[in-house]
C-alpha cells in the first residue's frame, strides 16, 4: 500500500479515540493497569484491526510514545493499551505521575500496513523516500527501528533523517549491509489540540 486506503475518520471518531487514550492513562493512574475496553461499544471503524501509536507529550518536550507497527488487533483497544504503555512503560521515562497529568498533549498515528522498499544501493533508498510523508522501519538482524512520519519535522533532511534512524537501531551513521531491509508506512495523526 502506497498511500492511505481507508477514509480518514471522522472528527467524532478521533474526539472518541483521543478521550479513550485519556481515559486509559487515567485509569492507570488509579489502577496500575490499561483500560479495560469493550469492542462492542465503538463504531466499526474503532473496531477494525489497526496499528496505532500514542505519543504523549508535556509542554512541547516527549514524555512517551509506544505503539505497534503491526496491527494485530482492534483500533480501539490499541490506542487504550499504547495510551498506557507511553504513561507508564516507555523506557525513557519514569512512569507518569498524577501532577503531569493535566499538562499531557495525547497525540494519534494510525499506521497503514508497512510495504517494503526495493533498492539495490543506498543512494537507490534515499531517493525513494517521500520526506513528510513516509514512516520507515529499518531492520537488519536484531537491530530494529523506527521514526513515524512526525518525525521530518525535526530531521527534515533524508540524509539526516536516515543516519538518525540508523543510530535509533543501535547502528552506526555509516552502516550500509546487503541484509538490510526497509519497509514504509503512512499515518493519519491527530492531537487532543486538532478536535
Amino acid at each position: 500500500m502506497s498511500s492511505l486506503d481507508h477514509e480518514p475518520l471522522s472528527r467524532e471518531q478521533r474526539k472518541v479515540l483521543l478521550t479513550l487514550a485519556r481515559a486509559s492513562i487515567r485509569h492507570g493512574l488509579e489502577t496500575g493497569r490499561p483500560l479495560p475496553v469493550r469492542t462492542q461499544d465503538y463504531p466499526e471503524r474503532l473496531r477494525e484491526i489497526r496499528a496505532s501509536f500514542v505519543t504523549l507529550n508535556e509542554e512541547g518536550r516527549l514524555r512517551g510514545c509506544i505503539g505497534h507497527l503491526e496491527a494485530i488487533q482492534p483500533l480501539a483497544v490499541d490506542v487504550a493499551e499504547n495510551a498506557f504503555a507511553a504513561a507508564f512503560r516507555d523506557p525513557r521515562f519514569p512512569p507518569l505521575r498524577e501532577h503531569e497529568y493535566p499538562h499531557l498533549e495525547v497525540h494519534i498515528s494510525i499506521l497503514t500496513p508497512p510495504e517494503p522498499l526495493r533498492f539495490d544501493s543506498e543512494e537507490d533508498l534515499l531517493r525513494q523516500i517521500r520526506p513528510g510523508r513516509d514512516g520507515l522501519i529499518l531492520e537488519d538482524g536484531l537491530n530494529r527501528g523506527t521514526f513515524l512520519p512526525s518525525v521530518w519535522s525535526s530531521l527534515p533532511r533524508v540524509q539526516e533523517f536516515w543516519t538518525q534512524l540508523k543510530h535509533k537501531a543501535g547502528l552506526p551513521g555509516d552502516y550500509w549491509s546487503d541484509t538490510l531491509k526497509v519497509f514504509r508506512y503512512e499515518t493519519e495523526e491527530f492531537s487532543d489540540q486538532d478536535v
